[in-house]
């Protein structure tokens, strides 16, 4: 017994279950018959050659020609220009009807020329994108089988914080791969991620498990496995899981109209401090405080003013100010809408006729800089001047695009952002091209912190990165 007891506490189980003679969760029957709903997705995108590097002058006799003639690729011959090499990726999805609608995220299947699904008995379809959701990393894909295995939608707001879930999926292209975990919380916020209340779990996840499904212990999916937070790269505790009901809503409008519509009524918001509640006579820190009203948008035009607190959005209270973007996002377009707010000690109620979002702008495939043969600079990115076409959509003067990141996996900069300032130890500086950027950080001291301000899509947003890349 003494034995038993001492292997529980080496293994970390809980002494409580072994005393209550409790055991811990059986998830064989579950990936038995949710496995064949989950599929493995991989991609490929054609992109241009980079200069290679080439063939060392060594004699044929040396041991070591061969290796290089194998191993290292020759290049073109004069006059046949750069080639064409194939980016490939892999991610995880799951099938929700039997005629072939996959759901997965969107970031697996972006920019993809061609996408090939897998399931379980090894049968390989192509895919197409019937539509993509970049404000919530949805995508739904359509492959032409019949018949196929779906898997049981479950309800998340029935989730309950240290219950089990279980993830399948094919991180690092390992097929059918089970891990589990527990509910860590519920609703959480992740900057700039304002339309998703995120499932976190302890589950493992890893690269390839994107766009899996996430089980309860009753065999039904209840999110869709999209981030890790990660210091290193790597799975460290801490996953975050789009809510199904969520995914749903979203496929269901792709499906429809390949787009997603959203609510908007034109405010900038800010948290509402204890401080904050204090000062606006409001009894306890809650709601979204308006910092600014957009001229002649919805909310001016329903009476909205700046200093006002939102506590209800059509009947849904407003206990923080990352839940308004969620509420106002999921009403539709046209909708008219009552709205409590707190104003000079009192609450009072307004009608707002809600907007329309428009859809995320992100650079095309066309306009994105195309990759630069110069060097990546200091930070691993390779950074190109904007076309006159590209300052006149983006409403800009200035900036560079992010045409790629070669040895800066850490940053959160992307192909297609455009970096128009950096600030360091308190100073500013606009960035107006690329010869300029670059020599700006050839001037930086070594391993200094800088802060990007970035465009992406329709939102700006800060980055703060080291001013020397990491080995990539």
């Amino acid at each position: 017994m003494a034995r038993v007891l001492l292997l529980w506490f080496l293994l970390g189980i809980p002494s409580a279950l072994f005393a209550q003679g409790r055991e811990l969760p059986d998830f064989t029957d579950l990936a038995e018959k949710q496995g064949p709903t989950v599929v493995n997705i991989s991609t490929t995108q054609a992109r241009e050659q980079r200069a290679s590097p080439q063939v060392p002058n060594i004699d044929e006799d040396d041991p070591l020609y061969d290796f290089f003639r194998r191993f290292i690729p020759r290049p073109p011959g004069p006059g046949q220009g750069p080639r064409e090499y194939e980016s490939r990726s892999l991610g995880s999805g799951f099938i929700i009807s039997p005629e072939g609608f996959i759901l997965t995220n969107a970031h697996v299947v972006d920019s993809a020329d061609e996408i090939t699904v897998r399931l379980t008995d090894k049968r390989e379809f192509k895919a197409r994108v019937i539509g993509a959701d970049r404000r919530t990393d949805l995508a739904l894909i359509k492959i032409d089988a019949t018949g196929l295995p779906t898997v049981r939608l479950g309800d998340p707001n029935r989730l309950r914080v240290g219950e089990w879930v279980v993830a399948i999926g094919s991180p690092f292209g390992f097929d059918s791969t089970v891990t589990a975990g527990i509910v860590s919380a519920k609703g959480r916020s992740l900057p700039q991620e304002s339309f998703v209340p995120f499932i976190q779990t302890d589950v493992a996840i890893n690269p390839g498990n994107s766009g899996g499904p996430l089980f309860n212990m009753r065999g039904e999916v209840v999110g869709i496995n999209s981030q890790i937070y990660s210091r290193t790269g790597g799975f460290m505790g801490l996953s975050f899981a789009i809510p199904i009901d969520v995914a749903m809503d979203v496929q269901g409008q792709l499906r429809q109209s390949g787009k997603v519509s959203r609510g908007r009524i034109g405010v900038v918001i800010q948290e509402v401090s204890k401080e904050l509640a204090e000062s606006f006579g409001l009894p306890k820190p809650t709601g979204a405080l308006v910092n600014a009203v957009e001229k002649g948008g919805p909310a001016e035009k329903a009476g909205i003013e700046t200093g006002d607190i939102i506590l209800k959005f059509g009947g849904k209270a407003v206990t923080s100010s990352s839940e308004l973007p969620r509420i106002v996002g999921g009403t539709r377009p046209g909708t008219k809408s009552s709205i409590e707010v707190w104003r000079k000690g009192a609450s009072r109620e307004v009608t707002v006729t809600v907007g329309e979002l428009p859809e995320d702008r992100v650079a095309s495939r066309e306009r994105r800089a195309k990759p630069v043969e110069q060097a990546a600079n200091r930070l691993g990115f390779a950074v190109a001047d904007l076309s006159a076409e590209q300052k006149r959509d983006l409403k800009l003067g200035g900036g560079v695009i992010v045409g790629e990141v070669r040895n800066n996996r850490r940053a959160d900069v992307r192909s297609g952002d455009v970096i128009m300032a950096v600030t360091s130890k308190g100073q500013t500086s606009e960035v107006r091209s690329a010869a300029q950027f670059n020599k700006l950080l050839a001037q930086l001291e070594r391993n200094t912190t800088l802060t990007l301000h970035v465009r992406r899509g329709e939102s700006n947003l800060f980055v703060t990165v080291k001013g020397e890349s990491e080995p990539g």
